[in-house]
């Protein structure tokens, strides 16, 4: 399986780092062959870095620009994070995140879980490419500013 580096947000003390995101071919057909993860014809595996993720359960956010920006970068990125846990508990809070967030952490939407950052060639999601730790402030400028996903939430 062809792997490109990603950036990792582990979900507790540990720094950000590049990992090993790997992919495998796949066919998709319908409305799902047009989403950005997908164009590729790679399907990304993710969940390998994530703690206690239900199999495949993630989803994504696209980065194509930030706040300000009047054009989106050349090379988008994905943030991909879980939102069904093995055991059905909500996933920790991403402490690296939230560390990033400062002032701007917002209690009822916080980042959970680990996080994995992908990089793609074009905006039109077409390939995928390495990331590095040069990219790291792009997403943390992202992530600072950015309150996590709803789907990720604990239901009351």
């Amino acid at each position: 399986m062809p792997t490109f580096e990603a950036i990792f947000f582990p979900a507790n003390d540990r720094s950000p780092t590049t990992v090993p995101l790997l992919t495998s071919n796949f066919v998709f057909q319908g409305p799902a062959a047009h989403e950005p993860p997908y164009r590729a014809g790679r399907l990304p595996h993710p969940e390998i870095h994530m703690d206690y993720i239900a199999d495949r359960s993630w989803e994504y956010h696209t980065v194509s620009a930030l706040d300000g920006m009047s054009t989106g970068f050349q090379s988008p990125y994905i943030v991909f994070y879980p939102v069904r846990s093995r055991d059905g508990m909500p996933f920790p809070v991403n402490k690296c995140v939230r560390e990033i967030q400062g002032g701007a952490f917002v209690d009822r939407f916080p980042w959970r879980g680990d996080l994995v950052v992908a990089k793609y060639r074009d905006a039109n999601f077409s390939e995928m490419t390495d990331a590095s730790m040069a990219d790291f402030p792009i997403i943390k400028n992202y992530l600072s500013t950015k309150p996590g996903p709803r789907a990720q939430q604990p239901q009351s």
